[in-house]
């Protein structure tokens, strides 16, 4: 197993300030998952500008989570209602609605047998990741997280980058990595040199993209001001992983 921490190499702006559920990043352009009933969107902007750029209103009745690109879709997954969004990436313009069989927290999309849009995988708070069809989100296969024989629970927000799985462990500062065929956690990262302090327990980091070099992401959080452009670090192990990887005080 890889212990790391992360050095912030740059903090840029949040626009709007969002309830982050989920992040994307191509080039310059960011698109945001925003959360809460009645206010979710889905948004885009550039990377370091204070504003956000455009975005698409979600029914009122339903709560905004992770997202991921599918070709020039992108998926929006909701929270309790079981149903996922497709909107247009370019114009956010609503393409299509599935019914979705689970809670929705987090998704991200795995190249195949070097296709780009092999299959995604999607997270629900549990220690379950689902593999789903790019198309239809129909399920395929679901793998068990563990660390060192024990469940890894609370999986948030995903990533792709390096061949792994990354999830944010809901209301922590850690960050696993996750191989997908076995699902053993091979790497925990440290993120705390990325967050912000809040008095709401919600505020919690959430939101990561793989950004710039091999081992460099954007961080962010539900509310945060800021936007961390963070690289790993190597770091020794604490003799602490069942504590990092235990999940939200607050549950």
């Amino acid at each position: 197993m890889r212990f790391y921490r992360v050095r912030v190499l740059r903090t840029m702006p949040h626009p709007g300030r969002g309830f982050t559920q989920g992040l994307l990043v191509s080039g310059d352009t960011l698109w945001e998952s925003s959360g809460e009933y009645g206010i979710s969107q889905l948004r885009r902007y550039s990377l370091g500008e204070p504003a956000v750029a455009a975005a698409a209103e979600v029914p009122p009745e339903m709560f905004a989570e992770g997202i991921c690109r599918v070709g020039a879709s992108i998926w929006q997954l909701t929270w309790r209602e079981r149903v996922a969004l497709r909107w247009d990436a370019t114009t956010l313009e609503p393409v299509d609605k599935v019914r979705f069989n689970r809670e929705g927290w987090g998704i991200c999309a795995v190249p195949v047998d070097k296709n780009p849009a092999g299959e995604v995988i999607t997270s629900d708070g549990s220690s379950e990741l689902v593999r789903r069809d790019p198309q239809t989100l129909e399920p395929r296969a679901v793998v068990h997280v563990r660390c060192r024989g024990r469940r890894v629970r609370w999986l948030n927000d995903l990533a792709w980058a390096g061949g792994l799985v990354w999830a944010n462990i809901l209301g922590t500062t850690v960050i696993a990595g996750i191989d997908p065929h076995s699902g053993e956690v091979t790497d925990v990262v440290d993120a705390r040199a990325a967050g912000e302090r809040h008095a709401d327990p919600q505020r919690v980091m959430n939101g990561i993209a793989p950004f710039g070099e091999r081992g460099e992401f954007l961080l962010t959080g539900k509310g945060w001001r800021s936007i961390r452009h963070v690289r790993l670090v190597g770091d020794r192990e604490r003799g602490q992983v069942d504590k990092m990887l235990a999940g939200p005080s607050f549950a």
